[in-house]
């Protein structure tokens, strides 16, 4: 019997992995979360929607299309399960709801490709109606062709910023200011790195080009202060402290935020897999070799949810976790030759990626001079203060303590939102080593799932498998 193979996610490394395996004679199963493949940097547009791919993706257009096209051909040698969440992974076994219908699908390997979401850092009044993240800005443009305001500030770091910024403006919407929090000192030091994708970082300083034709006004080395606004109302404007300290004000309805990105890793969690704390990204990721073989056998990690490299990273390294799960399977694949290369390339990527950090920083010390009445969790409007005080009082000093004392990260969104910062602020209340906060821990299911569900008939499972 061949064998059962399942991807997770339809973006740049779900597709490579499954064209590698239907390579191979194999038919996999690839779920995806979305109503149509692309994940989330190649967000396809909704059927009857007629913008093109230069309006949608700008400089991306010939690397979307590629991969859109290469999966319309694997359609038909595919089980592929569009608007179906994998909420749980169990021995051997995945969890899925498509609708209100819950199935469990088998599996002899499993490839992760979970991509990443927006990393957040609060600031004061960040709850307030308007204020979205970076990703979920990027999202209404792609997927329904509007902004998320019609005057908007977009605020934080990382090459997102800009790549939104530039898009917002050549959909001809109102970009009153972007506020960079790295430094121009910062690009100049990750300059070498940078170099190791020489196109990338044309890439990058074209989007600032646009920004500057455009005129819209653009401050680096920026302290956030904060979002204004009311519940009544919500976002009217924003305020921050330029890098010479001088005040910065700018009147909008609607605030991007986003600092970089971070892996969406519950999924590898939920599977088993180890995790250790990169102390370059200050953060946790699931432990893999270079072809993504988890710490599990017969799971497997690519793309962004593994480490953020970018598309291009998350295509090859895709391909290489599948080709890893067929050569585990006695399954022959490409020569030594073909995944000798794929590496190298990958290490170019992985080496830009860590100019990227350098030159946007994670802002790590904000969270310490965060005001105590900042909602840092917003799913249970826990505020800085709240954790700083079941800090000192109940001696709390790893994340999940702390979520039992005060429910930080306990809420819909299951710490996508809060983990990171607030992992920060127990630290620096602490005042011990981010690393020693550990992580919170991931929890089925990992996002809400409908009340009305009903199990498949036992035969259809039967049948899929």
């Amino acid at each position: 019997m061949a064998a059962r193979v399942i991807v997770i996610g339809a973006g740049p490394a779900g597709v490579r992995a499954a064209q590698a395996l239907v390579e191979a004679g194999l038919r996999p199963v690839v779920i995806d979360e979305g109503r149509r493949d692309g994940g989330q940097i190649y967000r396809r547009q909704p059927e009857g929607f007629s913008r093109s791919y230069e309006t949608l993706y700008g400089t991306e257009a010939g690397r979307a299309a590629s991969l859109h096209q290469d999966f319309d051909t694997l359609k038909g040698r595919i089980d592929y399960r569009p608007e179906t969440l994998v909420w749980n992974i169990g021995p051997k076994s995945v969890h899925v709801v498509t609708g209100t219908l819950y199935r469990e699908l088998a599996f002899d390997a499993l490839i992760i490709c979970s991509g990443a979401t927006d990393r957040l850092m609060p600031v004061p009044g960040w709850h307030l109606a308007g204020t979205y993240s970076l990703g979920g800005a990027q999202v209404a443009l792609k997927s329904q062709g509007c902004a998320i305001g019609a005057r908007t500030v977009l605020m934080g770091t990382g090459p997102l910023l800009y790549l939104v910024a530039a898009q917002y403006v050549k959909a001809g919407a109102t970009v009153a200011a972007v506020l960079d929090t790295s430094t121009v000192t910062q690009r100049l030091r990750a300059l070498p790195r940078l170099l190791a994708i020489p196109a990338a970082l044309r890439k990058g300083i074209a989007l600032t080009g646009v920004l500057k034709r455009a005129r819209v006004p653009v401050h680096r080395g920026v302290t956030p202060v904060r979002i204004a606004g009311s519940g009544e109302h919500g976002v009217t404007g924003v305020e921050a402290r330029l890098a010479g300290g001088a005040k910065f004000e700018a009147e909008c309805d609607a605030v991007g935020l986003g600092y970089h990105l971070r892996p969406e890793t519950q999924l590898a969690d939920l599977a088993g897999c180890a995790f250790r704390f990169d102390e370059d990204a200050r953060q946790w990721l699931a432990h893999t070799d270079e072809d993504g073989r988890s710490s599990v056998e017969g799971v497997y990690l690519a793309g962004d949810g593994a480490r953020v490299r970018g598309a291009g990273a998350a295509e090859r390294s895709g391909r290489l976790a599948a080709l890893a799960a067929l050569h585990d399977a006695g399954i022959k694949t490409e020569g030594s030759e073909g995944i000798g290369r794929l590496r190298a390339e990958l290490a170019r990527f992985t080496r830009f990626a860590a100019g990227l950090r350098t030159a946007f920083p994670w802002p790590a010390h904000f969270a310490a001079s965060l005001p105590d009445e900042t909602i840092v969790c917003r799913c249970e409007a826990v505020t800085a203060g709240e954790l700083r005080r079941v800090v000192r009082e109940t001696g709390a000093q790893e994340a999940n303590r702390a979520k039992a004392f005060s429910r930080v990260g306990m809420g819909r969104c299951q710490g996508r939102f809060c983990a990171h910062a607030g992992a920060e602020v127990i630290a620096a209340e602490a005042r011990v080593p981010l690393a020693s906060v550990g992580r919170l821990r991931g929890q089925a299911p990992v996002k809400p799932l409908p009340m009305a569900l009903h199990a498949e008939p036992q035969e259809e499972q039967e049948s899929a498998q």
